[in-house]
């Protein structure tokens, strides 16, 4: 009788750690804006690239999501080291703004845009609109964690996690897009 809730127990731990995201699936098309007042349209804009997009639907887990921007800067973008390596990789952080909080969009938008880092300026995308999509497709469950999305060079999801930064995840990501 342990041994089958163990492994009952097993079993949902690793259900739940990739359930939120169809891996091998195109990543549902979606229009951000940049902080340099231009459409972007994912995957789209990164065909021939690998992708690195992680998406924040509240405030809570934008501070989650803002946890993951300098160490994805150090390795990826500034690559402060003695060989440089060319990951082929764009890199979006998607604060979305859906339902009530789309009032909030021009004001935070705004904001954004005169305080952040010149560095993280081509990196940042902002949604607004309904979150239903994303929400079905993705099979995102809650609105209080971010998600990260590597996508392959045709749009495709190869790795999924999310909640806030940790060494680990980001390794993982890493192997991915150095294939």
């Amino acid at each position: 009788m342990r041994v089958l809730k163990l492994i009952a127990l097993i079993t949902c731990f690793l259900l739940v750690d990739d359930s939120f995201a169809q891996v091998g699936e195109v990543f549902p098309n979606l229009t951000g804006e940049s902080l340099k007042n231009t459409n972007v349209k994912l995957p789209e804009s990164s065909k021939g690239k690998y992708c690195l997009i992680g998406m924040a639907s509240s405030q809570k887990a934008e501070l989650d999501l803002q946890s993951w921007m300098q160490p994805v800067y150090d390795l990826f973008i500034n690559q402060n080291t003695f060989i440089p390596i060319d990951y082929n990789l764009d890199i979006y952080f998607i604060p979305m703004f859906t339902g009530a909080n789309q009032a909030a969009y021009n004001k935070v938008f705004k904001k954004t845009k005169e305080e952040i880092d010149s560095e993280l300026v081509p990196h940042v995308l902002f949604y607004k609109g309904s979150i239903d999509v994303y929400k079905n497709k993705l099979n995102l469950k809650s609105k209080d964690v971010p998600y990260f999305f590597v996508l392959d060079e045709t749009g495709k999801i190869v790795y999924t996690t999310s909640g806030k930064y940790t060494v680990k995840k980001l390794d993982k990501i890493e192997g991915f897009v150095s294939e």
